[in-house]
Order: C-alpha cells, then structure tokens, then sequence
C-alpha cells in the first residue's frame, strides 16, 4: 500500500522530471494507470461509434460488416505501438503536437497540432450529436413520447437541443478538475464494460436470431473491395483516441510507464468488447431484410427484442457510456490546446495557457474549445456526417505524427532508453502504421455518396451557399478550409510569434526509475 511519503516521492520525481522539458507542473497529477486507461477506452468508447455508424455498416454489407471489426483494430493497434514508445519518451499534454516539436521542426509540428486540435474540435461535435440517437429513444421509453416524433426537421431538431445541452454540462464539468471528470469516466467505462459485455451475452443466448452464420450473411448485398471499404466506417471512427492517456499525461502519475500500457489496453479493451457487441446485436436481428431495409441501428434492434421497461434501462446505461465518451474526448482537445497555447502556439495563447489556481484547469481554454465545437450545429444534418469528417482528420494528424516519428528513427532516434520500446521492431512497426494510415486516408477522401457525400446529395440540409461548392464532396472543403485557414495564420502572425524553447532531456540521460515499478 503507497504511503503519503510513497506518493509524495512519486509526485516530485514526476515533477522534476516534467521541469526537464521546460514546463512546470499547473495541472494536478491525480490519475493513475486505470483512471488513464479509462480515459482512453472511453475516448474510444465502443457504444459511442457502434450507435452512431452502425447502420452504415449494415446497410452496406449485412451481417459481412462486422470483419471490418478485426482489421481497423490491428491497424490501429500497430499505430497505437509506435505511440505508447513516444508517449513514454515524452510524457506532455499535447499527443502528436508535442512529439513531432521534438522529433520533426517548429513549421512541421506546428500543422501537425493545428489539423489535430480541429479535429478533435470536430470529434467533440460528432460525439455529443450521437448522444440524442440512444437518450432520446429511452427517454421516450420513460413516457417523453413527444420526443423525436414528427418530420425529419422536427427529430434533428430535438437532436440538436439535447447535444447543445451536453455541451454545456461537459464544458463545465471539464472546468471543475480533472479529478473530477476521472472520477465520472472511471464509473462510466465500468458501466459500460459491464453493460456491452453481459448485454451482449443475454443477446446471445435469449434473443439469437439469426445464429453465429450472421456474420457471413450479406442478405444478397454486393461484397467487394469498395463495399467493404465503406463498411470500415463506423470501426473507423470508433477506434481512435488511444493516445488520449498520453494527452493526459501531466496528470497522470510515472506517466512514462502508465501512458503506454494505458494506450495499448484500451484498444485490447475496445476490441473484446465492442466486438462481442457487435456480434451479439447482429445475432439478434429478428428480420435482416427488414432491418437493411429500415436502416436499423442498436436502438432498433434493443427495442425489437426486450419489453419496454429492459429497453428503456440499457439504452439509459448506453447513453450514460456515450456521455462519458463526449467527457473524455473534450478533456483531451482541451489539453492539446493548453499544450500548444502554453507554447505561444495558437491566437491568444496567454489565456488559453493560465490555468485556474483554485481549479487547476485552463478555463478559457474548457470555453473556447466548446464554443467552435457548436459551430457546425448552425447547420445540422445528423451525426454521421460529422463523424466521418472527424475521423478523417484524425487520421490525417496520426498520419503526419507518424511521419515525424518515421524521420526520426531515420536518424537514429530513439537513443535514449525509456520504459516501454519496441527496440529493432520500431522502424518496422512505423512503416506498417503508416502504409495502413495511408491507405485509410485514401478511403476517406473517395468521393462517394456513403462515406464522403457533396451537399447537393445530402439534398442541402448542409448548405454552403456557394453553388460550386455544393458539388464537392464535403470532407474536401472542410479540410481545405481548416488547413488553408492554419496557412494563413501562421504566415501572417504564427511564424513570427516568440516560440517556446524545445527543451528535452539530453540522449543518454537517464530516465528517473519510479520505485516499485515493474
């Protein structure tokens, strides 16, 4: 058992240790390995992804769909490697921000971070607009029949309430302390461990419908290279965030050892159980014909199966996981801001970088970063859209910090021992991520109408009101937008802004041993 001296110890050595780089400790260190690996599982948070895109997935292979499971997972388990060795040689708020200031140059980092923070701004968007899609359902089964009945307009309407709502509560509760947000997602990733898992399990047994063939029934659906390729979709965008427990790793305790395993084991996490869902709920289509036809989704499928009340119950569980996830995904943009303005790094850098003395937070940033996350309800169209544009974006930011890191090992990077490396397997494990990162940001970009829409086929309910516009395909105009905005910031004003000192422990330094550690 730690005494208070045990973690008083360990406090200063990881105070000492951040004061290597430069920085000096403002945010309270109060997380430990499973609080940071339940950050990161509930970023990546399996119920989240599966209600939103779920669907998709269906619609375009049946039951097919769930191979596309097993494949994102390995890819970006393969990424998640090459991470957890960075995070441990660089344990700062910032993810790819930081390591590529380390290992690549001020320019290179600088959009790096820039195309990461909107694309966590993005996700932030994406996931409290998936919360409706199980919350309303159920509070609908508690007697709010009203909600999400009428026109399409109407239900996106109610929609947008409920996800501006969550906003707000998780901007607030992201204010109040880091503590404070562990405290709920360490009960929520618990909740929803449990609840995926064991749920999955009755489907299993009480409610099997179509038998474990379901998984090779396409329902006479084309499968191919595309039609798999768009299926990928909602496994796209549940797995990533991995890197959010080492976001989080000036408040986490021996972040060196703890980020790491708490980058891997989520994703492990995320895999088992999202996967035993996906099957279980799959298996529990009554009619698969109807369900394609109908476009189904988890909440379909629940309220097929079980009595009003059970239904009601689980779909409350399942939303309570999907706001722990909209929790966890603000407090990992915040942190990556507060990295960046901490470097003088984005406009008005000096009070994004204060952090609170009372609440150890950076308030304004918490402000600022919901604020722009709101911005894209001025049009609303749903979730998916959305979802699509963020993870390709964070693709894309994975992709470049992949490159940085690439170039580094290049030249001889790393030389420095530090406590998880891949060792004579690091190169090969780089060019691996990145051919598979590649290949996904070409999958992202294909213009087609499933996965990468123009306004004009989403029938303008996303309306850029400039007629050329209108016909190019929506993830094109948002990420020429983001970087050409970056380009001009940073040329008129970024470039010659005063950059903070890249300082890093020298190669061969030691790295201070946490006591007891394995």
């Amino acid at each position: 058992m730690s005494t208070a001296s045990d973690v008083s110890r360990s406090h200063d050595r990881d105070t000492a240790d951040l004061a290597r780089f430069g920085y000096k400790q403002e945010l309270r260190r109060s997380l430990g390995l499973f609080s940071s690996f339940a950050v990161a599982f509930s970023y990546i948070s399996p119920s989240t992804g599966i209600f939103t895109l779920f669907s998709l997935g269906l619609v375009t292979l049946g039951g097919v769909f769930i191979w596309t499971w097993p494949v994102v997972a390995l890819g970006q388990f393969i990424i998640a490697l090459n991470f957890a060795e960075v995070s441990s040689h660089f344990p700062l708020a910032g993810s790819v921000f930081q390591w590529s200031k380390y290992l690549a140059h001020r320019t290179y980092s600088w959009f790096t971070g820039w195309i990461y923070l909107f694309a966590g701004i993005i996700t932030v968007t994406a996931v409290v607009a998936t919360l409706p899609l199980a919350l309303i359902p159920a509070l609908q089964g508690l007697g709010w029949h009203s909600l999400g009945i009428g026109s399409s307009s109407t239900v996106l309407h109610t929609q947008l309430v409920v996800a501006l709502i969550t906003l707000v509560v998780i901007t607030v509760l992201n204010i109040y302390g880091v503590k404070l947000v562990a405290i709920i997602n360490n009960t929520g990733v618990l909740f929803e461990i449990l609840g995926m898992f064991v749920f999955a399990l009755v489907l299993m047994a009480f409610h099997n419908h179509q038998g474990f063939k379901v998984v090779t029934d396409s329902s006479g659906l084309h499968v191919g290279p595309n039609t798999f390729l768009v299926a990928m979709f909602m496994s796209l965008f549940v797995i990533y965030g991995f890197d959010t427990a080492s976001t989080l790793a000036e408040e986490t305790r021996d972040p060196r050892r703890s980020a790491p395993k708490a980058v891997l084991y989520s994703i492990v996490g995320a895999f088992i159980i999202g996967g035993v869902f996906l099957l279980g709920t799959l298996m529990a289509i009554p009619n698969m014909h109807k369900a394609i036809g109908a476009s189904w989704g988890p909440a379909n499928i629940i309220e097929a199966n079980f009595p009003t009340a059970f239904a009601t119950l689980y779909l409350l569980v399942v939303s309570a996981a999907i706001f722990v996830c909209c929790l966890s995904i603000l407090a990992a943009t915040i942190r990556l801001s507060f990295g960046m303005a901490r470097d003088n790094q984005l406009p008005f850098s000096k009070p994004l970088a204060k952090v609170s003395p009372t609440l150890h937070t950076p308030v304004w940033t918490c402000i600022t970063i919901a604020v722009i996350s709101a911005i894209p309800f001025i049009q609303y169209d749903g979730a998916g859209v959305i979802a699509i544009a963020a993870t390709a974006m964070i693709y894309f930011s994975y992709f470049l910090g992949n490159l940085a890191i690439l170039g580094a090992r290049l030249k001889g990077w790393p030389k420095t021992k530090a406590p998880f490396r891949l060792g004579r397997w690091g190169l090969v494990v780089n060019i691996l991520g990145l051919l598979y990162g590649g290949a996904m940001l070409v999958n992202f970009a294909w213009p087609r109408m499933q996965s990468n829409p123009t306004p004009k086929q989403e029938a303008l309910a996303l309306n850029f009101h400039v007629g050329w516009l209108n016909g190019i395909p929506i993830l094109w105009t948002v990420f020429v937008f983001i970087v050409l905005l970056g380009v001009l910031y940073y040329l008129i004003v970024g470039r010659s802004k005063e950059f903070a000192p890249v300082t890093a422990p020298p190669d061969g330094e030691p790295i201070p041993a946490a006591e007891g550690a394995a």
